[in-house]
């Protein structure tokens, strides 16, 4: 959605200047507008385009449910996250509960990054808007922004989107009181990385926080055992009883910018940034139930969909589709999903202090 706060943030990412709605002027709404417009509940205030006041760039509305606002000269590092294919299975086309690692994450998020009303909190690098709508909860004004516009549904009905690029944020000097990002930072050069915290640090409050998941380029002691469980999972989709297609290529963007803790620290306090906390997170039960568990499941099901030992990729996509139907309703698969979640959090809670490669850490400006 647009909402009359999401206009009042946002700024010009080129010159950083005051952004106005053309047809109704800064920060306003007429009467006789409002009604034209038939503004929801929420407060969507924008239909239109918005220009800048400082360099007088129009920023035509790439439609009613985010903002566009990009910059003028495109950056020529770009995520592969943007390609159709990453998205061709359905899975960022509705929310389902935060679940499997997703669950983790998002409990490390609520436990690192204390979101209250009265926040104003951004998620860099939103992608479908999941990790928005499951915050919304906490009263805080929730705002998602991506290079991309693959948001769900549900993200589009009731977060504040805003299509534009990390490295040149279009918000207003200290106009953020938290932020996060997820799965976001492996994705980015070492340049890219350095660009996007400085942003991060420009538009959050002096003693913002910002909660981070990502990976460093660290040896875990328990690789061996990543190793075996991620041989399974081929031999199990060898064998033909999953399809890991899309779980495949979305770990082929990863560039992986921090070398380790140390460096993490160093390129947090380039940027502004203390590292306040930190915990490591080795994935050895999420990969059993992610790479082998639930692909498995998921084939079968596309299977007894298709009636076909043969599954193509139309009966996976609509096998996920009624999989998260059913996941919505809150039946034995969400119950199973739960209860694999529970287990699976035993891989922060047991195996936390063990140096790995992934990692959350909680940044504050200083």
């Amino acid at each position: 959605m647009i909402s009359r706060r999401l206009l009042a943030l946002v700024r010009c990412p080129d010159c950083r200047g005051q952004l106005d709605d053309e047809s109704t002027g800064p920060h306003t709404v007429g009467r006789d507008r409002r009604a034209q417009l038939k503004l929801r509940p929420t407060g969507c205030a924008l239909r239109g385009a918005v220009r800048c006041r400082g360099c007088d760039r129009v920023f035509d509305s790439a439609g009613p449910d985010f903002l566009a606002l990009k910059p003028q000269t495109a950056f020529g590092e770009t995520t592969k996250f943007l390609e159709e294919s990453f998205h061709a299975d359905g899975r960022d086309e509705t929310v389902s509960p935060p679940l499997l690692s997703a669950g983790v994450r998002n409990a490390m998020l609520r436990q690192f990054l204390d979101m209250k009303p009265g926040d104003v909190v951004l998620d860099l690098g939103c992608g479908s808007g999941r990790f928005c709508v499951w915050s919304l909860d906490s009263g805080a004004h929730v705002i998602g922004i991506d290079t991309g516009t693959f948001f769900a549904a549900e993200a589009r009905a009731s977060v504040d989107l805003v299509a534009g690029e990390l490295r040149q944020l279009p918000f207003a000097d200290a106009s953020v009181t938290k932020a996060y990002t997820i799965d976001v930072l492996e994705h980015l050069s070492p340049e890219g990385l350095h660009a996007t915290l400085r942003e991060v640090s420009r538009v959050l409050t002096p003693g913002g926080s910002l909660f981070v998941y990502t990976h460093v380029r660290q040896r875990s002691p328990f690789a061996p055992v990543l190793g075996l469980i991620a041989r399974t999972a081929s031999a199990v989709e060898r064998l033909g009883f999953a399809d890991l297609t899309i779980e495949k290529l979305r770990k082929t963007d990863h560039l992986n910018p921090l070398m380790s803790r140390t460096h993490l620290d160093d390129v947090a306090s380039d940027a502004g940034f203390r590292v306040a906390r930190f915990r490591y997170y080795t994935p050895l039960l999420s990969s059993i139930a992610e790479n082998i568990l639930v692909p498995v499941a998921a084939h079968a099901m596309a299977r007894k969909a298709a009636r076909n030992p043969v599954v193509d990729r139309a009966a996976m996509r609509t096998a996920r589709i009624e999989a998260k139907q059913q996941v919505a309703q809150r039946g034995p698969i969400f119950r199973a999903l739960r209860l694999m979640t529970s287990v699976t959090m035993l891989d922060v809670t047991l195996l936390g202090g063990f140096r790995s490669g992934p990692f959350f850490a909680l940044l504050v400006k200083q």
